[in-house]
């Protein structure tokens, strides 16, 4: 068993009462390096049974599984209601009690609910997915007024380095998008991703967006990082309707 608490981040955001989220540290589990600790992704090489460790001990502070999704960096948009295997990049939920989840190590966790209470989100948005436009999916899947967002842990603005195609599939949606690109001194370009997503959120009506700037990349002890360890687990960001309280406070 684990030796090591589990550490949970509580995303800083006026969500209405009822609307619960949290993403999870890599601390707190039982995978063995490189996958220390708490690494709840079961594509990625690690032991299935310290996987499965994993979900369950995080599963004790949710009031039901989460639907795991297969992400493929794409734009699907799955029920976090239903059951079964499923390729998507984001889940809505608009029952209490669904939870919605998704897996990162760099890429861009982005949570959503509506002012009202009455739906929720959460989206992996990596670049290819942020270019090709799964908030905006996902934001028209939950159909509601007044929505607001969070932005997770995710690769930083001065270690995500990227050649021109990357800068070029954002400017040809969005030419104001060049702000969210500085050279690199590889001659390359350091990409913005939390900057990149507030620009997409806003074009799809989404004014309300918090969180950002916690570095995946920089923050070893917290996070896993694709870009830095190659080999290495996921966290995972996640979202629920509830009633009065969590299961369990994070």
């Amino acid at each position: 068993m684990s030796t090591v608490a589990l550490e949970l981040i509580t995303p800083d955001w006026p969500a209405p009462t009822g609307v619960w989220a949290l993403t999870t540290t890599r601390l707190g589990g039982v995978s063995p390096a490189p996958y220390d600790s708490l690494n709840l992704g079961d594509h990625v090489g690690d032991a299935p049974q310290a996987v499965a460790e994993n979900r369950r001990i995080l599963r004790e502070v949710l009031p039901s599984e989460p639907r795991w999704l297969s992400q493929v960096h794409g734009c699907s948009v799955a029920d976090a209601g239903e059951s079964g295997p499923c390729e998507a990049d984001a889940a809505i939920a608009l029952e209490p009690g669904r939870v919605c989840a998704v897996l990162t190590a760099d890429c861009l966790p982005v949570l959503l609910c509506d002012k009202a209470g009455t739906r929720v989100a959460a989206v992996h948005a990596g670049w290819r997915g942020l270019a090709d436009g799964v908030l905006e999916a996902t934001v028209a899947r939950m159909a509601g007024d007044e929505l607001m967002a969070w932005l997770g842990p995710a690769i930083g603005p001065d270690a995500f380095e990227v050649g021109d195609e990357v800068r070029e599939a954002f400017l040809e949606r969005d030419p104001g998008a060049e702000a969210a690109f500085q050279p690199s001194p590889q001659g390359r370009w350091l990409a913005d991703l939390y900057t990149l997503a507030r620009r997409r959120l806003a074009a799809a009506g989404v004014g309300a967006v918090y969180g950002g700037g916690l570095c995946t990349y920089t923050d070893s002890e917290r996070f896993y990082s694709y870009r830095r360890d190659g080999v290495t687990g996921r966290i995972a960001s996640l979202i629920w309707l509830g009633y009065d309280a969590p299961p369990v406070a994070p």
